[in-house]
């Protein structure tokens, strides 16, 4: 498992070498609410505004990020409440900590009754936030392997955390 990581990041240093914007060595962290729509309409809450939920996801996202030096990609909402994001931190060296802080994260949410996917996935990353909710998810080859394993966790259920280091 470690021999094909190490493959894939010298694949991406190989392929993003000569671009504009250099990639480093850093953790991708993703993150989604799960089935947040039947929450949201179970309690009769408006999906426009921040709920207690949402609200309380945004606040955690940004002080995680803050205390990982951290760089929010995409999905920080102030005005509607955060269901997702994808967080960059770069050069980050324990991914121990990393998780630690996203269980947190997941047990404080898990309060409200609602699950919450999480990867964290050690790989090359930009370190600055994305135009768009594409390339927040495509913009790099570690952030689309991050996007495919939520998706496959999600298919399986949720609420869990999967580290690919």
């Amino acid at each position: 498992m470690k021999r094909a990581a190490s493959k894939t990041m010298k694949w991406n240093e190989d392929l993003y070498a000569q671009s504009e914007t250099p990639l480093v060595p850093g953790v991708i962290v993703v993150l989604d609410l799960d089935r947040f729509g039947d929450y949201v309409d179970s309690r009769g809450l408006d999906s426009y505004k921040p709920n207690i939920v949402s609200g309380e996801l945004t606040r955690l996202i940004e002080e995680f990020s803050w205390r990982h030096r951290g760089v929010v990609v995409y999905g920080l909402d102030y005005e509607r409440g955060t269901e997702e994001a994808v967080i960059e931190i770069p050069f980050a060296e324990e991914v121990e900590s990393i998780v630690k802080g996203i269980e947190d994260i997941k047990s404080r949410v898990e309060m409200y009754g609602v699950t919450l996917s999480a990867i964290v996935l050690r790989d090359m990353v930009l370190g600055k936030p994305a135009r768009d909710r594409r390339e927040a998810y495509y913009g790099t080859p570690g952030r689309a392997r991050a996007i495919r394993a939520l998706r496959a966790i999600k298919r399986r259920g949720g609420g869990k955390i999967l580290v690919i280091a």
